[in-house]
């Protein structure tokens, strides 16, 4: 069984676009969506610094559109079929039209409202991420509460994500707990914690314009990893992850659950493909970097058909 995952925050690098407005069909989604949003995607995508695209409101956008575009290239190529699909935090919305609940146009209009929502939130309190790698993960948990932040991403494999107030993160990386390693991560807010409330009020308004369809395929929630098969349903969990913990493990769990063999991940990939490789054993995986990689990764469709 085929799955297409699609990445979250903070997976951009700079020009990672470059090689794939090359593919006609890729290069004609991007410019749609750069329509849509009044986000110029290309541009971002090949020229803009890093500081540029780490800003929420233009790198959600970004990423989602990167995503929609690569199922277009994929779909010209003649991947037509997959089994299922989910995304990580902001990679949910590219799964939402890769399972048909939403239309691409949809999509980019309700990440750009959902990057601008954010980084308004965000810009309320000086905040950040990091990673924790090791420990155990209950014992993780609970220094991390201790110290005054939010675990917000459990990424499986040992990972676990948190966020919070920068004098907070700062403790953090000074008094790691034995057995662990801190990262930090290039996303400016405590995302997926209560700090985002105001994104949620403006995003639960604004989800109230958008027309769903139920789900043509499995899509995996953030929330708890269960399927979900309402394309209402889906498109309100959009709405309230933003201030709720990203539940990735359970993603995966569930995945291998439901016989799962192999996973293609869309640009801009590489993270979720990474997590895979620690949290889903013996399945197969590809990250699809460059559009050089589109003829592997309809070898491996062929496979798990």
């Amino acid at each position: 069984m085929l799955v297409i995952v699609c990445p979250g925050q903070g997976s951009q690098s700079a020009g990672f676009l470059t090689p794939w407005l090359e593919i006609p069909v890729f290069a004609e989604s991007i410019d749609s969506m750069s329509s849509f949003s009044g986000v110029d995607l290309a541009m971002h995508g090949t020229v803009s610094e890093p500081e540029t695209i780490r800003d929420t409101s233009i790198a959600q956008p970004l990423i989602v559109g990167a995503g929609i575009a690569t199922l277009a290239a994929l779909k010209a190529a003649g991947l037509t079929t997959f089994a299922g699909t989910a995304g990580h935090s902001v990679g949910e919305v590219t799964a939402s039209v890769a399972a048909g609940i939403l239309t691409p146009e949809a999509g980019i209009r309700f990440v750009t409202k959902r990057g601008t929502s954010m980084a308004s939130a965000a810009a309320r309190m000086a905040a950040g991420m990091v990673a924790v790698l090791g420990g155990d993960q209950d014992e993780v948990v609970a220094y991390l509460i201790a110290i005054g932040l939010t675990p917000v991403n459990f990424n499986g494999g040992g990972q676990i994500v948190a966020a919070g107030p920068v004098d907070a993160v700062a403790k953090l990386q000074a008094a790691p707990m034995d057995g662990t390693r801190v990262i930090a991560l290039q996303v400016p807010g405590a995302f997926h914690t209560s700090h985002m409330d105001p994104a949620v009020a403006e995003l639960s308004v604004f989800a109230q314009t958008i027309e769903t369809a139920d789900p043509s395929i499995k899509i995996w929630s953030n929330a708890d990893g269960a399927i979900v098969e309402s394309g209402k349903a889906y498109l309100d969990s959009l709405v309230s992850q933003v201030s709720h913990p990203v539940r990735w493990d359970l993603c995966m769990e569930s995945m291998l659950e439901a016989g799962v063999t192999a996973l293609i991940e869309v640009a801009p990939a590489g993270t979720l493909v990474g997590l895979a490789k620690r949290g889903m054993p013996g399945v197969e995986t590809l990250a699809i970097k460059t559009p050089d990689q589109i003829p592997a990764a309809l070898e491996l469709a062929a496979k798990h058909a």
